[in-house]
């Protein structure tokens, strides 16, 4: 047996490459994975400073905010849109919903950075699974027809690998929650336990989540945080920074 990428392998009966999906989703949904989600608060920042968060609580409540009325409703219509139309080969949807999405970025550091992460993904797929196909991927985005953000890719990626729709949603929500709740901890007065306490808590609203939004159609993607769009916008301007956004 002959090991390749990360989790594919090469089974003795047969040349195809062998991924098993559920560890396959871990790898990418890891906070280590390097496509540079550790570098970007989208907001939390500002935020913190102007002493708009400053309890666990209130880190606790924003979290939720953003998980029911922006992650859910904008982000994972990008990755349904892939589910939906990816086996009917119409990409110019996915494109489309993505682009619906994306515009509704208002700050460019938000924007910059969610293309920076999707195609840093991009990158390491092609090292992780060098056997699976990212050429439509990497031709769209060299041609412009996409803007390689990370739910796209992250998207794209676990349909190539297996994953089902729902894990893939929900794997996305539980990755943005934890990303927030590590750039609290480095913003905050709070601990790692605690930290890991209100993930434990918030890991089952993605459920939630999901069944809130799953009957939407990826078209009808919206974002309602303006608290948040006004925190991205304003971060540029801050006197001191820890993120890029």
């Amino acid at each position: 047996m002959e090991v390749r990428g990360s989790l594919a392998y090469y089974s003795e009966e047969s040349s195809q490459p062998v991924v098993l999906p559920w560890l396959a989703l871990q790898q990418l949904l890891d906070s280590a994975l390097p496509i540079g989600g550790f570098s970007h608060s989208f907001g939390l920042e500002t935020l913190v400073q102007e002493e708009v968060l400053q309890t666990s609580k209130q880190l606790e409540e924003y979290t939720v905010s953003m998980l029911m009325q922006s992650w859910s409703t904008a982000d994972v219509m990008v990755i349904k849109s892939v589910y939906r139309d990816m086996p009917s080969f119409h990409y110019r949807s996915i494109w489309d919903v993505e682009r619906l999405v994306h515009v509704q970025r208002a700050a460019i550091e938000t924007r910059n950075g969610i293309e920076k992460m999707g195609r840093r993904l991009l990158q390491l797929l092609g090292s992780l699974y060098p056997d699976y196909d990212w050429t439509l991927l990497q031709e769209a985005l060299k041609s412009k027809s996409c803007l390689g953000t990370h739910p796209l890719v992250f998207g794209f990626a676990c349909y190539r690998l297996g994953i089902s729709l729902e894990q893939a949603a929900q794997g996305y929500m539980y990755a943005s929650i934890v990303n927030c709740i590590n750039s609290a901890l480095r913003l905050m007065s709070i601990g790692q336990t605690e930290g890991q306490t209100i993930i434990a808590r918030l890991t089952p609203k993605t459920l939630d989540a999901w069944k809130a939004v799953s009957g939407m159609t990826p078209e009808d993607a919206f974002s309602f945080m303006p608290i948040s769009e006004i925190a991205m916008m304003r971060h540029e301007n801050l006197y001191s920074r820890l993120f890029m956004s």
